[in-house]
């Protein structure tokens, strides 16, 4: 039998014993949780869940009634008494202010009674004015009496917090294995009537109720429980998950779709501390735990070299003897076998043709191949407004390298700038891959034994064999694959961000995104995360993309960037940059599809436009737009 063609069989032998065992073996999983799993894996290729289990965990509810005190805006003859009170000298008595506006002294002496009751006035006669009363002149309203509202509040031990809610749990009965069964929650459920009127306020603030807001006026003076505390059940469902990716085993409890972040990690803290078992949660053994992550490994690197050894296939073909039957069916782009002294040349070669994106991973990095002639073609690329991306990393854990990356090396790499000052080329450690790979353009792709970046290869030939393929779905297939990788470690560089506030980190993810095409999930992040300081990184990110023809000018992106401009004050630090881009942005389209241009300032933009001074007053959509299609033609 032929070398490729063993090889390749016994990758399929592999590959099949890996999902022959996965499929096989007895995971742990609830039928009514099969959706979820398959919701969690779809996520990423990476992901495998060992086990889903669902258990039921009590919750104590207790009935309270708080007392809320809230302003209300004075009427004419309450403002005009507390203004007499401050300003007369003497103060007035009752009788003296009924004679000068001319009124019964009954209508004036109610006014004050009330205005006595709420504590504006004092006591005693003549009017005079209390400290609060005179607070509350200042705002323009009085308080009124307190009002009684009913609330539950319900102490989760799992979570260890204490929420409040204006509707009562609902007794259901669950048949399910107690949590509490199987772990000890330490978490101590805390007598509701034990607590200070200011713990109950903070708890009700946190619960976005909208019933204590001190800076509307609008208090909580006191509380009173009115029932026994009762005991509720809830349903919940835990996930043991494997990433191949990270080689990283993680708990995840959820209440539904909503992953419980604070209890998960408490789980994770507990099982690192040896604390709780899997084999006692969810029947799930350390042996098989082990078992299950070496076959999704071997799977996952059957999968990569599946794919490596089908191109090898492809190379063989014009070898096939002539009496054989030939497929006729076209085939757009062929597969070429280069060898050492070729490499190197081709490799320079493809990375010249860049047009837009470059993607290369290489388990190593050095300066033999990133010296000043490498960093000098990359920067020939970066002026021309091409992204790359850089992958690299051979363990499953970055500080497992043997050989990482020299930050000197990565510094150079990093320092490469578009002609708008972006960060053209970005460096990512991956890890747990031996693959050697470019990918420019999606349209072509060389694969095979050469390390891009840690061997020149125009010195001692070492009998390397590399693969150019311009068959374009299996192109496609090799991007969608590192896309994916890169992709999944830009969410993790965003998370970071959010978590630290670190905007340097979510313009680093930005950069990514930008270099994919997938301005959409960069903007959805920002969205979501309400970050709209980042907003103006993302339209230069989004620029680069438009002259690079990588996103295209209909994107519903631009809507939804629009869309984002009224919740922006003019007195955001960031708005001199926000302005500059959208004139940019507007004016890429504006050059090549002025009709779309158009279409974007809508009327609702337009008066956004002119809010945050993008565009002047004395503007309009169609002279804003012509700025941009006028200049092209004076340019031509």
């Amino acid at each position: 039998m032929p070398h490729g063609l063993q090889v390749f069989v016994q990758i399929q032998l592999s590959n099949l014993i890996s999902l022959m065992f996965l499929a096989s073996s007895a995971k742990p999983i609830d039928d009514n949780l099969k959706n979820f799993v398959d919701e969690i894996e779809a996520q990423s290729p990476s992901l495998s869940v060992l086990a889903a289990r669902q258990f039921r965990y009590s919750l104590r509810q207790t009935t309270i009634e708080v007392n809320i005190k809230e302003p209300r805006q004075f009427n004419v003859l309450e403002e005009f008494i507390i203004r007499a009170a401050i300003e007369f000298q003497p103060p007035p008595t009752e009788d003296e202010l009924a004679s000068v506006l001319g009124l019964d002294s009954v209508f004036i002496k109610t006014t004050t009674a009330t205005l006595r009751s709420l504590q504006t006035l004092s006591p005693t006669s003549p009017i005079t004015v209390t400290s609060e009363g005179r607070s509350f002149y200042e705002k323009g309203s009085v308080p009124q009496p307190p009002y009684p509202v009913q609330l539950n509040a319900i102490t989760d031990p799992l979570s260890d917090k204490i929420t409040f809610q204006t509707e009562s749990l609902s007794e259901t009965v669950i048949k399910l294995p107690d949590l509490a069964d199987f772990i000890t929650i330490d978490h101590i459920i805390t007598d509701i009537s034990s607590l200070q009127l200011e713990e109950i306020q903070k708890f009700i603030q946190a619960s976005d109720l909208a019933l204590h807001v001190p800076e509307e006026g609008k208090i909580v003076t006191s509380y009173k429980v009115l029932n026994p505390t009762q005991k509720f059940w809830r349903k919940i469902s835990l996930f043991v998950i494997f990433d191949a990716l990270e080689d990283k085993l993680t708990i995840q409890i959820r209440n539904g779709k909503q992953v419980l972040e604070s209890a998960s990690n408490w789980l994770e803290a507990l099982h690192a501390q040896g604390k709780i078992s899997l084999q006692a949660l969810c029947k799930l053994s350390d042996e098989t735990i082990n078992f299950e992550r070496e076959a999704i490994l071997q799977h996952k690197n059957t999968e990569i070299e599946a794919r490596l050894e089908n191109i090898r296939q492809k190379t063989l073909k014009p070898a096939k003897k002539a009496d054989k039957k030939v497929d006729k069916s076209p085939v757009v782009g062929e597969v070429v076998q280069l060898r050492d002294g070729q490499i190197s040349q081709a490799f320079s070669e493809v990375l010249n043709s860049a047009k837009s994106q470059v993607i290369i991973y290489s388990p190593w990095v050095n300066q033999a191949v990133v010296d000043e002639k490498f960093l000098t073609l990359l920067q020939k690329l970066a002026n021309r407004g091409v992204w790359i991306l850089i992958g690299h990393g051979i363990a499953r854990r970055q500080e497992d390298e043997e050989k990482p990356i020299s930050p000197e090396v990565e510094k150079k790499l990093r320092a490469i700038k578009t002609p708008d000052g972006l960060s053209s080329v970005q460096v990512l450690w991956l890890g747990d891959s031996h693959i050697k790979e470019v990918i420019v353009d999606q349209e072509i792709h060389l694969c095979g034994s050469h390390n891009w970046l840690s061997y020149r290869g125009d010195y001692l030939p070492r009998g390397e064999s590399v693969y150019k393929v311009t068959i374009l779905h299996q192109v496609q297939e090799a991007y969608e694959f590192f896309a994916n990788r890169f992709q999944n470690q830009a969410q993790k560089l965003w998370q970071n961000a959010l978590n630290n506030r670190d905007s340097k980190l979510a313009v680093e993810s930005l950069y990514v995104w930008g270099a994919l095409g997938m301005e959409d999930i960069a903007l959805k992040n920002i969205q979501q995360s309400n970050w709209l300081e980042i907003l103006p990184m993302w339209l230069n990110v989004a620029l680069q993309g438009l002259r690079t023809k990588n996103i295209q000018a209909d994107s519903e992106s631009f809507e939804t960037a629009l869309s984002l401009l009224s919740q922006v004050s003019i007195e955001e630090a960031f708005l001199e940059s926000l302005q500059q881009g959208w004139r940019k942005v507007i004016g890429a389209i504006a050059i090549n599809n002025p009709k779309i241009a158009l279409k974007l300032l809508s009327d609702e933009v337009w008066v956004q436009f002119l809010r945050l001074n993008i565009a002047q007053n004395s503007d309009s959509p169609d002279n804003f737009i012509s700025q941009h299609t006028l200049s092209k033609k004076i340019n031509r």
